[in-house]
C-alpha cells in the first residue's frame, strides 16, 4: 500500500514476562523473537500456561514487556504515554476474543460502529461501514438482532466485523473458535482467511485446534515460554 512503511509490521526482540504472586516471580515469556510482517496470516499453538495468551496481549499493547524490545514498524511504542498508547491500540490493532464480549442490550450493527463512534467517527460513516462489514461476514439480515438472538458462531462474525471496523493493520485473536461447534468453528476460520487474503489484514490466531492451525499461512510453537517451532506452511 501507498504510503505504508517498509518496516516489519511487528519485531519483538529478547521479550521476557514475568508475574509475582506474591513476592514469588513466575517467567511466562523468556526470550521470545518474532517479526511479523504485513498481511500474514499466524497460528499460535502451544500448552495451557505455555504464555500464548501473554505474547498476544503485549503484542496488541494490552500489556507491557517486563525486558525485550517490542517495535511496531519500527516504533517503540512502549515509550508511548498511556493515552497516546490506547490512541494508537484503537486504531491500529483489532482484538477477537474466546467469549464474544457483545454488548446484550446493543444490536449487531450497534456492537460493530460503537468502536468507530468511541474515536469520534460520525455516526453516519460508521454505521455505513458497519452494515458493509457485517455484509461481508455474512450478517446482512442479522443487523438489527441482539447477541441473545444470534447463534455462538453469528456472534463471534460480529466480533470480527467489530474487530475490523477501524481498518486496523492487524488482527489477533485469541482461540477465536474455542468456544463454537466444529462446523461453526470451521466457517469462522475459512472467514478469517478470506478477510486475510481480501483485505490483507494481518491475523495471529491463538488456538488449540491442530487441524484449523495447520489452515494458516505459518505456524508457531510455543514450549517453555519460548519458541521452538516457526513454520511456513504454504
Amino acid at each position: 500500500m501507498q504510503g505504508r512503511s517498509t518496516q516489519p509490521l511487528i519485531d519483538i526482540q529478547h521479550l521476557h514476562k514475568t508475574f509475582y504472586f506474591g513476592h514469588q516471580p513466575v517467567e511466562v515469556l523468556r526470550g521470545v523473537n518474532l517479526t511479523l510482517n504485513r498481511g500474514e496470516m499466524v497460528a499460535v499453538m502451544g500448552a495451557s500456561g505455555a504464555g500464548k495468551s501473554t505474547l498476544l496481549q503485549i503484542m496488541g499493547t494490552l500489556d507491557r514487556p517486563t525486558k525485550g524490545t517490542v517495535l511496531h514498524e519500527g516504533r517503540n511504542v512502549f515509550t508511548y504515554t498511556e493515552s497516546a498508547l490506547a490512541e494508537f491500540r484503537n486504531c491500529r490493532i483489532g482484538f477477537v476474543f474466546q467469549f464474544h464480549h457483545l454488548l446484550p442490550e446493543f444490536s449487531a450493527l450497534e456492537n460493530t460502529y460503537l468502536p468507530a463512534l468511541i474515536q469520534k467517527q460520525p455516526k453516519a460513516q460508521a454505521c455505513e461501514m458497519a452494515k458493509q462489514l457485517l455484509t461481508e461476514v455474512g450478517l446482512a439480515h442479522r443487523l438489527s438482532h441482539k447477541p441473545g438472538e444470534l447463534s455462538g458462531g453469528e456472534q463471534q462474525r460480529v466480533a470480527v466485523a467489530r474487530a475490523l471496523i477501524r481498518n486496523p493493520d492487524l488482527v489477533l485473536a485469541d482461540e477465536p473458535t474455542g468456544n463454537l461447534d466444529t462446523q461453526s468453528g470451521e466457517k469462522l476460520f475459512d472467514l478469517l482467511q478470506n478477510l486475510n487474503q481480501k483485505r490483507g489484514t494481518a491475523f495471529v490466531i491463538v488456538t488449540h485446534n491442530e487441524k484449523l492451525s495447520c489452515r494458516a499461512a505459518r505456524l508457531i510453537h510455543l514450549q517453555d515460554e519460548l519458541i521452538i517451532h516457526d513454520q511456513l506452511m504454504k
